[in-house]
């Protein structure tokens, strides 16, 4: 599990194609101080498995289902990417639960800067709009953002000075494809809800 809170950006080294997979090796500091091998890194929001790792590097292998369904396929050597340790137990939850199973990529359709913050508009899916509410949270690349507003087919955040330094949200211009996740939570009630109507009283016990 993660929280959506980046610790550092990362660097793509290297790029490996395995036939229907991808092995990534990505330059880093910060949350390799206590990697070991198999430990999970989420890299633009994607959660992978460390498989080597080196103070100043580590590699993980993208299966196919990754590559279909975010923008890790689009990295090229240079890129650099969102980087965040998996939430150990005890730790704040700086920003909301997030699995490291990306939904989606969407479109930066729009920026608006001004002299304290920039509004990022980004596309929506019409299958994951039911999830994306006004003030509710969603990780676009691996952050944990707010969204200031939400329309038919497209959602906005506003993103403060520090976020846009320490992400590579500052980065982005008009069409760069992100990786969204959805908040889970909202997944999880829309199935509790959608089943209840087909479900059966239960039976008191004697």
């Amino acid at each position: 599990m993660f929280t959506g809170l980046v610790e550092e950006i990362g660097r793509v080294d290297k790029l490996e194609p395995q036939g229907d997979a991808l092995r990534l090796t990505i330059g880093a500091g910060k949350v390799l101080s206590d990697v070991s091998f198999g430990d999970s890194i989420a890299v633009n929001g994607v959660c992978l498995t460390v498989v080597e790792h080196t103070d100043e590097w580590f590699t993980a292998d993208v299966m196919q289902e990754s590559l279909d369904r975010t923008g890790l396929g689009q990295l090229e050597v240079g890129s650099r990417v969102n980087l965040e340790r998996a939430l150990a137990a005890g730790a704040r939850l700086g920003g909301h639960i997030m699995q490291g199973h990306v939904d989606g990529t969407s479109r930066l359709l729009s920026r608006t800067s001004s002299e304290h913050w920039d509004v990022l508009r980004f596309s929506l899916d019409a299958a994951l709009a039911r999830y994306v509410v006004e003030k509710g949270s969603i990780a676009v690349n691996g952050t944990s953002l707010t969204v200031s507003a939400v329309g038919e087919d497209y959602f906005e955040v506003s993103l403060i000075p520090t976020t846009l330094a320490e992400t590579t949200h500052g980065e982005l211009v008009e069409g760069s494809v992100v990786n969204i996740e959805v908040d889970v939570l909202a997944k999880y009630v829309e199935k509790m809800l959608g089943g209840r109507a087909d479900a059966q009283p239960a039976t008191p016990e004697r």
